[in-house]
């Protein structure tokens, strides 16, 4: 059975950069690698109604935060099957964003804290009710707020298709989701936490994963 691995961070934090460079970095070391972005965008009606939402074309829809939430861990439970075969064919298992992505922004929507009753309901719903496999690892890519924010909409300025979201452009939020994230690293919601900050040495990581 592979390791299920996750990386997380705020919306342009370079998490799918990270994804990548992780995947080349093991397959280098002769390790089989999977992996899968959440949400879903294109592939699932939960992750199509997710991004008519946070642009604002689904009525009040994005107004309701335990909705929204329920979308995202809906989206994640349509893949169970996808995850529990890549996790019997592979050694490790990369996922752009999980269950703590739920966690951290629904808490910070809240404006609660990670040990509040909105992180253990999205727990238990996740890893209860949809019977999700728990992460081996959940690596927390740690950048200031206002970079990730200019990232963000950089990536915007170059390609039109990915056009910043109500969660992307809310400073704010992006700022509580970082200090939620920062608890539940701390606290190692659900299974154990590495927090990556500054220039990211991949290979270090990559043998990490793989010892």
């Amino acid at each position: 059975m592979g390791a299920l691995v996750v990386v997380e961070g705020l919306d342009g934090s370079g998490k799918r950069t990270l994804t990548a460079a992780l995947t080349a970095a093991l397959e280098a070391r002769g390790a089989t690698v999977a992996s899968l972005a959440f949400p879903r965008y294109g592939a699932s009606v939960e992750a199509d109604l997710l991004t008519e939402a946070l642009h604002g074309r689904a009525g009040d829809l994005g107004a309701s935060v335990h909705g929204m939430a329920a979308l995202f861990a809906l989206d994640r439970g349509g893949a169970r099957a996808w995850l529990g075969g890549a996790l019997g064919g592979h050694d490790v298992v990369l996922l752009d964003r999980y269950a703590a992505s739920n966690a951290a922004f629904g808490a910070a929507r809240l404006h609660q804290h990670a040990d509040g009753a909105f992180v253990e309901w999205v727990r238990e719903l996740e890893f209860g009710r949809l019977g999700l496999p728990v992460p081996a690892l959940q690596l927390l890519l740690r950048v200031p707020v206002a970079l990730a924010q200019q990232r963000a909409a950089g990536r915007e300025a170059e390609d039109t298709a990915r056009a910043r979201d109500a969660f992307e452009r809310d400073g704010g939020l992006q700022e509580r989701t970082g200090a939620v994230y920062d608890e539940l690293a701390a606290a190692a919601w659900v299974s154990p936490w590495r927090v990556l900050e500054g220039t990211v040495d991949v290979d270090t990581v990559a043998g990490a994963l793989l010892g």
